[in-house]
């Protein structure tokens, strides 16, 4: 089997001891991950698959009709059907997280209101959507906090539902409820986003790592003969198409454990924050930034990731470190 979210090819040790057709189903189909044990562990959707589902049922709604479920075309390019509950342009839905236990943002209820048909599409931001307190590389002080590509999936999600209307675009609206209640439990404070939640997701699926990823991560470093480990989405695409020869695993935050497992062979890949983190915890402590892509996008950024990977090197001689941008350009890597 393979998982048509990451590509990555399920060893068959571990699809022989799935023996639920419905379990092998879901992971075919992406909505579910595998694990050693042959457990199927159900995949959840982001913020920003349920906004959008919200925003479009709003508009599927019109004229009277019920709307009891929409098909969202996703960030990673799949297709999926998302609970609703819609009536007259007015929806809500209930984010669902799968088999992630410690998501801060599970359940949490986006509501949608359509206001009118226009020429091109508007989403007009409301309550429990947090804003920037100040400009950042990617986001201007005072934007809503929703990434790229949840923002994408949102305005696609409009356009699709106009165009049953055979009309161009919309002004809809866009709330979370107890939104900025709901914050309070996540880091939004620490990296300057206030008054809400932030609307995310680089491929609109969240991943039930907290229940899998440790072990199975270690497992499969310790089997492979060379290995790449990476922190997120974006550092597993780019090293699939950087390392096609060696095998990728995501490792999430559990670099040390999976780094200690073996003493060479390894290489550590991704985007700077958790990394450079991971390597220098106090490495924002008197520099004037909240988070490191700040720090790494400043004028010091070039000082700051060679610091780091020197420091990497004196603590995992064996092992390598590479990292990288959103574009997958290499900031700095290890001889």
């Amino acid at each position: 089997m393979i998982d048509p979210v990451t590509r990555f090819r399920y060893p068959e040790a571990w699809s022989s001891l799935c023996l639920s057709d419905e379990d092998r189903k879901l992971v075919e189909d992406g909505r579910a991950v595998l694990t050693s044990s042959g457990r199927a562990l159900r995949r959840g959707f982001t913020t920003g698959t349920t906004a959008a589902a919200a925003c479009m049922a709003a508009i599927m709604s019109l004229g009277g009709r019920e709307v009891r479920s929409v098909d969202v075309r996703l960030a990673c390019g799949l297709t999926f059907p998302v609970e609703v509950t819609a009536r007259d342009g007015t929806a809500s839905c209930f984010k669902y997280s799968g088999d992630y236990p410690s998501d801060a943002t599970a359940g949490i209820e986006f509501r949608s209101r359509f206001i009118e048909f226009r020429d091109q599409t508007i989403l007009d931001v409301g309550t429990g959507i947090g804003r920037w307190d100040r400009d950042t590389p990617r986001y201007a002080k005072g934007s809503p906090a929703i990434s790229g590509t949840a923002m994408e999936c949102i305005l696609e999600a409009i356009s699709t539902a106009c165009l049953s209307h055979c009309k161009k675009g919309a002004l809809v609206s866009l709330q979370a409820v107890n939104g900025e209640v709901i914050a309070r439990n996540t880091l939004n404070g620490r990296i300057g986003v206030m008054g809400g939640i932030s609307v995310l997701g680089s491929t609109g699926l969240v991943e039930p790592w907290d229940d899998h990823l440790g072990q199975d991560s270690v497992d499969r470093a310790q089997r492979a003969e060379r290995a790449v480990i990476t922190t997120g989405r974006i550092g597993l695409r780019y090293a699939r198409l950087q390392y096609p020869d060696q095998e990728v695993i995501l490792v999430g935050a559990k670099m040390k454990q999976v780094l200690d497992s073996r003493g060479d062979g390894l290489t550590l890949f991704g985007l700077p924050a958790l990394i450079i983190k991971f390597i220098e915890p106090s490495v924002l402590v008197g520099s004037g930034y909240r988070t490191v892509e700040e720090l790494v996008g400043s004028e010091h950024g070039a000082r700051v990731v060679r610091s780091s990977i020197e420091k990497f090197k004196s603590m995992y001689p064996g092992h390598g470190i590479a990292l990288i941008d959103r574009t997958g350009r290499v900031l700095g890597a290890s001889a």
